[in-house]
């Protein structure tokens, strides 16, 4: 009896307790309050260090106000016809990070993002967002637009300078991208997907990263050079160009690709770090084209396969296999075996590091190249020389309207011209890489009768003719096959 008046007080004062808690709440709910804070206080959600190592909130809108401004918006424009359809050319290594490029009848665009480093209109992008364009249209922060002049490209590196016709004008300066440190906090500004002045945030996820989308050949091998860091920082098609910076607002690189099963971002973003592009950007502008040098060198990066086949007594570095013609490297001593492990004071862990230290000196620089031989360090003095094997400055090449043609002809023999009952022609005996090839569907052996209407008897008429048309003017090519005997006419501007 005593243990049911126990259960039923509790339940009482149990039923007490919840019409009371009821009855609060209720009462709360009446009058239910919502504050708002004039102000986004995202500088609470994590910490950095600043210069002075004090602990500081991290705020990545400051650094967004100062750097987006300064990165610009591209368009590119080709005229006429592509004889590639770029939109099913799996060739292309940029073709998921920038997007395909359709090729219908007519002009096509595509587009990217650029950085200012200059006031005066000096503007850094990606080589590929300005390949082979005849227009290039620079859209700024506030909207205003110019037609680019191309300064100049280096393949090599993915990286291109353009000018467009303005001052002071607000822009990025470049910090030492050896100083930044994987972990670190960095922004990633540009226009993917046309939406304008987008910034995203993330970390250095690695720095030296070599992916081999720069496949660039030349008779010398590949000389691509690939040292990228690798960041987390959302990039999609259309950031190519566009900055990477750290949270002083300095500009560390600049955004070149991804790594995306999807060609979208999926967490892995490259950028040419700025101690490359900064020499780069300064060639250009000082001798018009890159000043390269090279140590003349066949290297691989050391791991454990090579340590053992080799013997080697060191588990990192750039392992020598063999040396070009011109190898400066050889000259100074260095021998195939050598593990370079040291250029100067910088230590050299892999190939992509050796490639990118000296992808930043010119022929004629000195370089103290450490290797261990068998065990042993030594550190051998080397002058860098360029392709040619000569310390001097390398010369733009000179390429005039009709040089970028791609062209050579030769003449006709009569017997051609009587079986295909005209008067006169060139035929086009080879097509190199040029106007012709890229924007019509002009074959070799095709028999060039007149240019604009003009017509043509011999070679050196033909050439004569070609050469006093002006930087865009419209040319139309008339002519016949032999084994397509019709009239064909083929227009491009020079």
């Amino acid at each position: 009896m005593k243990r049911f008046a126990s259960l039923f007080l509790a339940a009482v004062l149990g039923s007490a307790s919840t019409m009371v808690a009821f009855k609060v709440l209720d009462k709360d709910e009446q009058g239910v309050k919502l504050d708002y804070i004039n102000g986004t206080p995202t500088s609470r959600v994590a910490y950095s260090v600043n210069e002075n190592g004090q602990t500081v909130p991290l705020d990545f809108t400051q650094t967004a106000e100062r750097v987006t401004p300064a990165v610009v918006y591209i368009r590119s424009t080709q005229d006429g016809m592509s004889r590639r359809d770029e939109s099913t050319d799996n060739s292309d290594p940029f073709r998921e990070f920038f997007g395909p490029r359709m090729m219908p009848q007519g002009p096509t665009q595509s587009s990217g993002s650029g950085v200012i480093v200059n006031e005066n209109g000096y503007i850094v992008t990606n080589n590929h967002v300005v390949q082979d364009a005849d227009v290039v249209e620079v859209t700024l922060y506030d909207n205003r637009t110019y037609k680019a002049e191309v300064v100049g490209t280096d393949p090599d590196t993915d990286i291109a300078l353009i000018k467009i016709n303005e001052k002071t004008l607000p822009h990025l300066s470049f910090v030492d991208s050896d100083k930044s440190k994987v972990g670190e906090w960095v922004l990633a500004i540009g226009n993917p997907f046309n939406l304008n002045s987008t910034v995203t945030a993330g970390i250095i996820s690695a720095k030296g990263r070599s992916i081999n989308i720069l496949q660039r050949n030349s008779e010398g091998g590949n000389t691509a050079i690939e040292s990228f860091i690798q960041t987390d920082a959302a990039i999609n098609p259309g950031n190519s160009g566009g900055a990477l910076v750290n949270l002083n607002g300095g500009l560390l690189g600049i955004n070149t690709a991804i790594a995306s099963p999807t060609g979208s971002y999926s967490g892995y973003g490259f950028a040419v770090p700025s101690n490359i592009v900064s020499k780069i950007v300064e060639d250009l502008i000082q001798f018009g084209t890159v000043q390269r040098g090279w140590l003349g060198i066949s290297i691989g990066s050391v791991n454990s396969q090579i340590v053992k086949e080799k013997d080697l007594q060191v588990n990192t570095g750039a392992y020598v296999s063999g040396f070009p013609e011109h190898s400066s490297a050889k000259e100074a001593g260095l021998q195939e075996g050598d593990v370079v492990v040291k250029i100067d004071e910088t230590p050299i862990n892999t190939s992509a590091a050796l490639i990118e230290y000296i992808g930043r000196h010119r022929p004629g620089d000195k370089v103290n190249v450490t290797v261990n031989r068998k065990g042993k360090e030594l550190t051998l003095p080397v002058v860098l020389k360029n392709r040619d094997g000569k310390t001097g400055t390398v010369k733009p090449e000179e390429r005039d309207g009709f040089a970028s043609l791609g062209l050579e002809v030769e003449d006709v023999s009569g017997n051609v011209l009587k079986k295909l009952d005209i008067n006169n022609g060139v035929r086009v005996k080879e097509l190199g890489n040029g106007k012709l090839a890229k924007y019509t569907d002009i074959r070799e052996g095709f028999i060039i009768t007149k240019v604009n209407e003009t017509p043509v008897k011999s070679v050196k008429e033909f050439n004569e003719l070609l050469k006093k048309k002006k930087i865009g003017e419209l040319v139309i090519l008339s002519g016949t096959y032999e084994d397509v005997p019709r009239e064909f006419n083929y227009a491009f501007r020079m």
